[in-house]
């Protein structure tokens, strides 16, 4: 969705990419908060929680050597002090916007995996899920950043809709709240979707696994430019930095000829239905 040539460096080129200080703090903060809830619920306290980030930090470093290229350049740990203490602060953020101690979550970084009845399959990890006396669901996913504004907030409720329809598909519940929760600007955004919206999602889905499917035959991955653009790795081999792609590792499938009736441009109509 966001660059169709992004994913096809990622996904089928499998260009490496160079970690990145953000989202490496983001997983940090993220194991942190998942580890808070194997101590008993009165120990859930925020100086706990921060006391917690250097030896998750080192717990990460030793699963993912790599990651310490990051500070290879701060012989005097300046600037990796000043990281870690910047995800100190967006724990210790978190116990402003949910109390841990009235939580028992039902499932922590939960890989979750289904089929459509298309055959198309859907899998992902979902930071938090709980569930009431009720039985209500609650899915919870934590980002480092900061909310997006209005207009924008339609895409960050997508992700936590991926997760909703495949909740629906293994357990036959829609789950009752979706809940983004922003450390970085100390906000909570919260959805509670109906069946409606699920069925919209697995619909846009199944156009963008049709886009997918057309591209990779084809080889037309087009670059989307925007402002995320100065952020990408693979800037070099962009065309729309000059740079000229990798031979393409697939066989190319040629197109078919338009039938009688048909403009041949049906199987390009792949926009997502209207909200």
């Amino acid at each position: 969705m966001q660059c169709p040539l992004l994913y096809r460096f990622r996904v089928i080129d499998r260009l490496p990419e160079k970690p990145s200080e953000a989202a490496t703090r983001g997983t940090l903060v993220h194991a942190v908060l998942e580890r808070l809830f194997d101590d008993p619920a009165v120990e859930r306290t925020a100086p706990r929680a921060r006391a917690m980030v250097p030896g998750q930090w080192d717990r990460l470093l030793e699963s993912k050597p790599e990651l310490g290229a990051l500070f290879a350049e701060d012989p005097e740990g300046e600037r990796l002090a000043g990281w870690l203490g910047e995800a100190e602060r967006l724990v210790e953020r978190w116990f402003t916007l949910e109390d841990p101690t009235r939580l028992e979550p039902a499932e922590r970084e939960l890989f979750v995996e289904t089929e459509l009845d298309s055959g198309l399959r859907l899998r992902g990890v979902i930071d938090r899920i709980d569930v009431a006396p009720s039985g209500d669901v609650r899915i919870v996913d934590y980002k480092t950043g900061k909310a997006p504004r209005p207009e924008y907030r339609d895409g960050a409720l997508f992700q936590m809709t991926f997760y909703a329809l495949v909740v629906w598909r293994l357990r036959r519940v829609i789950p009752r709240r979706l809940q983004l929760v922003y450390l970085g600007s100390g906000e909570v955004l919260t959805y509670d979707p109906v069946e409606a919206d699920l069925l919209r999602v697995e619909r846009k889905l199944l156009a963008l696994w049709e886009a997918i499917r057309l591209a990779t035959e084809t080889g037309d991955w087009r670059p989307r430019p925007t402002k995320l653009c100065g952020w990408c790795d693979h800037q070099a081999v962009c065309p729309e930095f000059g740079g000229t792609p990798p031979v393409y590792p697939l066989k190319i499938v040629p197109a078919r000829p338009p039938e009688s009736g048909d403009s041949g441009q049906g199987r390009m109509d792949l926009a997502p239905p209207a909200p």
